[in-house]
């Protein structure tokens, strides 16, 4: 199930690559500035090379010198140059926006698809299962009667989100063939469970938690083709397996009660809220906060700093500015654990350093204010 920490990793991500983008807008720009002073080879006047290098490189000074103040247009005395530059200012406004008006519509997009990855992980049961049943080699009975195999295969509330979200699986039977045959017949734990002559409850239960924990989710190719279709597999598949394990922890064969699917969050509403918020709050981070970072990285210039490290600090001022409910200390502590796991072997100590300082620095200015039990109230 999602929890906060899932989702400030996937805000992380998306800032990180909208700030990737930023980047490549900044550098296009300076193509443009050379292009534009290029000689003109249809022009049948004679090109002056050397004054077009020289308001190149007059252009390119003037636009890095605006763009490093945070100002978004010039005023120069040469026309051409005055129009290039700003030509350039326009062109980063407006691709940067439409780059953070993409990366948010998929930040909310690629949490919904969690779900659909976690359908697309239990319908495979039910399609190893038609293999299974359809061998006539081999007796897979104790397979084929395990009650949580069986409960997967005739849930209609599976088969309905599956082809919904077109996670059935009927489009690779070969592929679910050569996995079976490959992967889960070559399982030790499987042949076990085979020449069991009456598997128990208990038996049945621990070879569908092994089937999922170690087989489909574990070192295999089956895992690896997860790996290769989903692109932010290394952090979903956690929040998918646990979805699963509670799926099989639920159910209770001796129950009329059908298999349970469960729900990605107790309340998206409220999850999306936060991502949302998030997200335009670090996205568009007012540059006197971002000075903060500044002036309290000591002997690092900004720009020199990690990219990881730079988003951490201006997410935890971000969320530091904007939760109110948020206990300062829960915000430093999220994103050191951010730090340790996606930053460099000295960012966990680093980032906990600098948030001591700035949240402090925040509360003497009065810009945090959090109000609420367990809170410090700063009205």
């Amino acid at each position: 199930m999602l929890n906060r920490r899932s989702l400030r990793i996937k805000v992380m991500q998306s800032l990180f690559a909208l700030q990737q983008c930023k980047d490549a807008n900044y550098e296009l720009c300076f193509e443009q500035i050379n292009e534009a002073f290029l000689p003109d080879l249809n022009s049948m006047e004679a090109q002056d090379k050397t004054l077009l290098a020289a308001n190149k490189k007059e252009a390119s000074k003037l636009f890095e010198t605006a763009f490093a103040k945070g100002e978004t247009s010039v005023s120069h005395e040469n026309k051409t140059i005055d129009k290039v530059v700003n030509q350039c200012f326009k062109f980063y406004i407006a691709q940067s926006k439409k780059d953070t008006d993409f990366f948010r519509k998929n930040l909310v997009s690629e949490v919904e698809k969690i779900y659909a990855h976690y359908i697309s992980v239990l319908s495979i049961i039910p399609a190893f299962n038609h293999v299974a049943a359809s061998d006539k080699k081999v007796s897979h009975k104790n397979f084929v009667n395990n009650a949580w195999i069986k409960a997967l295969s005739d849930s209609p509330a599976l088969r309905k989100e599956a082809l919904k979200f077109g996670k059935t699986w009927e489009d690779k039977n070969d592929r679910i063939k050569g996995w079976f045959r490959d992967v889960i017949r070559q399982d030790n734990e499987y042949l076990n469970y085979l020449d069991k002559k009456e598997p128990s409850t208990d038996d049945q239960r621990k070879f569908i938690g092994h089937l999922f924990r170690k087989v489909v989710l574990g070192k295999t190719i089956i895992n690896e083709y997860f790996e290769e279709e989903v692109l932010r597999w290394a952090e979903d598949k956690d929040i998918v397996k646990g979805l699963v394990e509670k799926t099989v922890k639920t159910f209770d064969p001796s129950e009329p009660t059908p298999l349970v699917l469960h729900t990605l969050s107790l309340n998206w509403d409220d999850d999306k809220d936060f991502i949302e918020r998030l997200y335009d709050k670090a996205a568009d981070l007012d540059p006197k906060f971002k000075e903060l970072v500044a002036s309290n990285t000591r002997n690092w210039e900004v720009d020199r700093l990690p990219l990881t490290d730079r988003m951490i600090l201006e997410m935890a001022i971000a969320e530091l500015l904007t939760f109110p409910n948020i206990p300062v200390k829960v915000t430093i502590n999220e994103y050191i654990e951010l730090a340790k796991n996606y930053s460099t072997p000295k960012s966990r100590q680093f980032i906990n350093g600098i948030l001591d300082v700035i949240a402090k620095e925040l509360k003497d200015s009065g810009e945090i204010k959090k109000s609420g039990r367990g809170l410090i109230d700063n009205k």
